[in-house]
């Protein structure tokens, strides 16, 4: 059994946070892989332990996916979610949802009950609220950060920009991928998009094989970075196909995806994986990527640049 996540690519810089906030978002990695790991232990799917690792970051505000996600141009919140379990391919997603406190769980509605792989913008919203999921005013998942980086956007397009913009102000995406005591690999993504999008933007996050994909006796794959790169390059699916039919390792998969296909187009960007034997792999091209898995001895290592802190026994 394995579970490994991560918080997106483009994490600040060290010394624009102080210490105890860069503690906290440790912290709220290292309780996301403890839900996840939860249900793992009590012998429970895969798909059931992503899902509760998403919900756990959905819920913090120091990531760009539920509470403390990004605002689009208009000052408001537009978000994406997927799930997807590799045992029989199901998967479901929704996208530009406003009023669902947790998209990943409308995601997973729509894989269980739909029919539908993706419903999009009020008709999603609508429809996670029959399904009896928590409904919240779109103002809910403003904070302050948020608001700040939106501004500081607008102001260096307008020529007035008080400070460099960052890859973290931009956009940011979070992720979980596991495999169960059967063997069985899923994989979940969500996302608020990146600062500053245009109303009805959407990127990878809810696109089954750009920014999520799972298939069992492969591999399992969460990315983030410029979405519209993701889905012009099918890079979720094009990982699993270069172990499936390539013969690459899920590293040298993970490697030049990353550190070639990505990279050579100038973007940020990182992905979580998990192969079919275990194997995490965490590539990203950035100062820093949120990220953090459970080794095979228990331990949970969590990190946000390059230091991985080992922060205790699950």
């Amino acid at each position: 059994m394995e579970i490994a996540i991560h918080g997106g690519c483009g994490t600040l810089a060290p010394e624009l946070l102080p210490a105890a906030e860069w503690e906290e978002v440790r912290a709220h990695l290292a309780q996301s892989l403890r839900a996840g790991w939860a249900i793992l232990a009590a012998g429970g799917p895969a798909v059931d332990a992503v899902q509760a690792a998403v919900v756990v970051l959905e819920d913090s505000p120091h990531f760009n996916a539920g509470y403390g996600a990004a605002l689009t141009h208009e000052a408001e919140h537009e978000l994406d979610a997927s799930i997807m379990e590799g045992t029989q391919g199901r998967a479901g997603a929704v996208c530009t949802v406003r009023r669902v406190r947790n998209p990943i769980l409308a995601a997973r509605a729509v894989m269980e009950h739909s029919g539908c792989v993706l419903l999009s913008a009020e008709a999603a919203d609508r429809y996670a609220q029959a399904q009896g999921l928590a409904m919240v005013d779109n103002t809910y998942f403003t904070t302050p950060r948020r608001v700040k980086a939106l501004a500081d956007i607008q102001a260096g397009k307008a020529g007035g920009a008080i400070r460099p913009i960052t890859e973290a102000d931009r956009h940011g995406t979070v992720g979980a991928v596991a495999r169960d005591a059967r063997g069985g690999l899923a994989a979940a993504t969500s996302t608020g998009g990146f600062n500053d999008k245009p109303q009805g933007r959407v990127g990878d996050s809810p696109i089954i094989g750009a920014g999520t994909f799972a298939r069992d006796g492969v591999c399992a794959v969460s990315c983030t970075g410029m979405g519209e790169l993701f889905i012009r390059h099918a890079v979720a699916y094009d990982l699993c196909a270069r172990m499936e039919y390539g013969g690459q390792s899920l590293p040298q998969a993970g490697d030049h995806l990353v550190h070639q296909t990505m990279s050579g187009h100038g973007i940020g960007a990182g992905l979580v994986s998990l192969g079919a034997d275990g194997t995490v792999h965490a590539p990203f091209n950035t100062r820093g990527m949120a990220r953090g898995w459970i080794t095979g001895e228990g331990r949970i290592c969590v990190a946000t640049h390059e230091e991985v802190f080992d922060v205790g026994h699950c």
